[in-house]
């Protein structure tokens, strides 16, 4: 059961020759979510070899250009291809406003329903749900109103034993209702109980994707004990005043709310077009948190189930 991430864009403001702008896919059992869009997406997808039939979902943490410039491309682009199934889209009030305007002037009349929700930028809130994963926003510290997203598999059904089957033959209704964390009554009488003929359900995964934002502790209570966590790292300690200022983060500040979070591990991007090597910025995280890695261009990160799982 896939629950990987790649990173389509790592550069904050500015591309530059090897990093586009911000751009990420999750995908959690096939069912693909675009995490903001920035320019250039469309053609990150392709160089990805992500099919963009699968992505039904997008979720925009904010108005800033380069994490949804990239919309009206794709979306175009969408409509080109064919598509008749909905696409919807979870982001900023105020984004339906660009998006219509965008395709009045442009009198591109889509053949797809397009679905605009709004976000609650103010507080926490869930925003997305299936049968398989629950998506929450929570407000971040940015220049203007920005918020992050976690997206969290469910827990499963308890999983029958192999050797239970083999052993009482269970009807497909039994074993249902098993599943499910009922007893069982042999053709013998006998009682099974659940824990006997079971074994717990597979461990959840999670992901965490703090977009643009100042260090803020307030977001800890959101992504603790998260698995794996994105944040924003646009520039390095030695320029921590004018990350205040511009409502960004260091990446040693990154580090240390990633450690504070208890996570398992810790992607940083976003970077500041100024920076022409990432390693230094990759060494300012881990000496907060070791187990940190840069969101290049094209990075994988497949998280696995836990063993026990």
């Amino acid at each position: 059961m896939t629950f990987s991430l790649t990173i389509l864009g790592s550069s904050s403001a500015l591309p530059t020759s090897e990093r586009t702008v911000t751009a990420h896919v999750l995908n959690v059992h096939e069912r693909f979510f675009l995490i903001d869009c920035g320019e250039g997406t469309q053609m990150q997808l392709r160089r990805y070899r992500i099919r963009f039939a699968k992505i039904h979902n997008i979720f925009i943490s904010h108005l800033h250009g380069d994490h949804f410039y990239g919309l009206f491309g794709l979306i175009s682009s969408l409509n080109l291809m064919g598509r008749k199934v909905p696409l919807n889209i979870y982001g900023p009030p105020g984004l339906d406003k660009y998006l219509d305007l965008h395709f009045s002037a442009s009198t591109v009349q889509l053949d797809y329903p397009l679905v605009f929700n709004s976000l609650d930028m103010e507080k926490a809130a869930k925003v997305y749900e299936d049968d398989k994963l629950m998506v929450e926003s929570f407000p971040l510290d940015h220049k203007i109103e920005c918020c992050g997203f976690i997206f969290r598999e469910k827990v499963g059904e308890r999983r029958i034993k192999k050797e239970a089957v083999k052993e009482l033959s269970p009807g497909i209704k039994d074993i249902l209702e098993i599943k499910r964390g009922g007893d069982f009554t042999d053709r013998d009488g006998k009682h099974w109980k659940n824990e006997e003929l079971t074994d717990p359900p597979r461990s959840t995964r999670s992901y965490a994707y703090c977009s643009d934002t100042r260090y803020n502790e307030a977001i800890l209570p959101f992504i603790k004990n998260v698995d794996l966590l994105y944040h924003e790292a646009t520039y390095m300690d030695e320029m921590r005043q004018r990350a205040l200022k511009t409502g960004h983060s260091t990446a040693g500040e990154a580090g240390k709310i990633a450690a504070s979070a208890d996570a398992g591990i810790l992607v940083i991007g976003h970077f500041s077009s100024r920076y022409k090597k990432l390693e230094p910025l990759l060494n300012e995280a881990r000496l907060q948190f070791p187990d940190t890695v840069l969101a290049e261009d094209g990075l994988e990160i497949d998280i696995q189930l836990t063993p026990e799982g």
